[in-house]
């Protein structure tokens, strides 16, 4: 019999992913992990997510402040479920869109990526990064931190792609910065939404719902 209600559709394939994984896994970081593998059908991100000390700890409790959340890319934006953030207090922002961004990265020659994180960086009050998308956003957020203008309470890098993207995230992941990176060419804008959710789902849900 063909399964068709959704949060049971969700909840035996969350049944199966948990039968497939073989990788140890800390029960904080195992329902990011799952929701990750949920939205891609890739089981490579049981290993490949690397989490630093205090990434989830650190996340939970800004996204309980009511933080801000800045992506890359309006189809992160898109992904992160709105419901949940809204019962945080959590806005979310994307300036890839934004006019002034667009004439500022044409006038100085970079990307609108990098732009973004400089205009997110003036946003001044707690912030966390998911960013899909642009290794440049995370190369550009990396010097801001040097420079002392942002310190993100969590940084999701999980751009995907083959130019410049090992070294972007290598930048996050020698950072003193709270992070969770995708090691490798793999990631993506539905990744990044998908780690902001579930870590959303753990303060409002106890770690279901869809997104």
């Amino acid at each position: 019999m063909l399964i068709t209600e959704p949060m049971a559709i969700e909840a035996k394939s969350m049944e199966l992913i948990e039968k497939e994984l073989t990788a140890p896994l800390s029960p904080e970081i195992k329902p990011i992990v799952k929701r990750v593998i949920h939205c891609t059908a890739d089981f490579d991100y049981a290993e490949n997510l690397v989490f630093s000390p205090d990434a989830v700890e650190r996340g939970l409790k800004a996204l309980s402040s009511g933080c801000a959340i800045v992506t890359d890319t309006q189809m992160a934006k898109a992904g992160i479920n709105k419901a949940a953030a809204a019962k945080l207090g959590c806005e979310i922002f994307c300036f890839m869109s934004d006019p002034e961004v667009a004439v500022e990265a044409k006038s100085r020659g970079v990307t609108r990526a990098a732009a973004s994180m400089e205009r997110a960086a003036g946003l001044n009050r707690p912030l966390i990064f998911a960013l899909g998308n642009a290794p440049t956003a995370l190369l550009t957020l990396r010097e801001l931190m040097d420079a002392g203008r942002v310190s993100p309470e969590l940084i999701i890098g999980v751009p995907v792609g083959f130019v410049n993207i090992l070294e972007a995230k290598e930048a996050i992941l020698t950072s003193a910065a709270p992070h969770i990176v995708a090691k490798g060419r793999k990631g993506g804008s539905n990744v990044a939404a998908a780690i902001v959710n579930a870590l959303m789902y753990t303060l409002t849900r106890g770690g279901g719902g869809n997104g």
